[in-house]
């Protein structure tokens, strides 16, 4: 297999959600409020550092559309999908933009934690509401936070 190259973008960007690739520019973004069988969608006219599945017929929300799903060129997750052509013309304008599926993708910047409850004392275990709580904060690139809550 060939050497992967990646492009680097200038200004403020969305990354693919699992290996933080970037993938789109925040100056390509077009709409936010698009919704699809996964949740809340985002509204492309330019991604970067994708691949392409073949070419398929899918019946969508708003009609059938000739799609290519978009996968993240350097971990291969799928991330949404391109349309191709658009069969009704009121939908003409969706033709050659993207589509990313907003859970799949994180905006340059954005802190990927996960919160995790422990007792006071440290131990892994149901806690009731009114205690003492101290929150574990590990994000994706590894760096460590500790919160009280009392």
């Amino acid at each position: 297999m060939g050497r992967l190259f990646v492009v680097e973008l200038v200004g403020k960007a969305y990354l693919c959600g699992f290996c933080k690739t970037p993938v789109a520019l925040t100056d390509d973004l077009l709409y936010k409020s698009f919704v699809c069988d996964e949740g809340k969608a985002f509204f492309f006219r330019n991604v970067v550092n994708i691949t392409f599945e073949a070419e398929e017929e899918r019946r969508l929300t708003t009609g059938m559309h000739t799609v290519q799903d978009i996968c993240c060129s350097c971990c291969v997750q799928s991330l949404g999908w391109k349309y191709v052509a658009a069969h009704n013309n009121n939908q003409k304008y969706k033709e050659g933009k993207f589509i990313l599926i907003r859970s799949k993708i994180m905006e340059e910047g954005e802190q990927d934690f996960e919160a995790h409850a422990i007792s006071s004392n440290g131990e892994s275990e149901e806690v009731a509401d009114n205690s003492s709580l101290e929150v574990h904060l590990s994000s994706s690139d590894g760096e460590n936070a500790w919160a009280r809550e009392d």
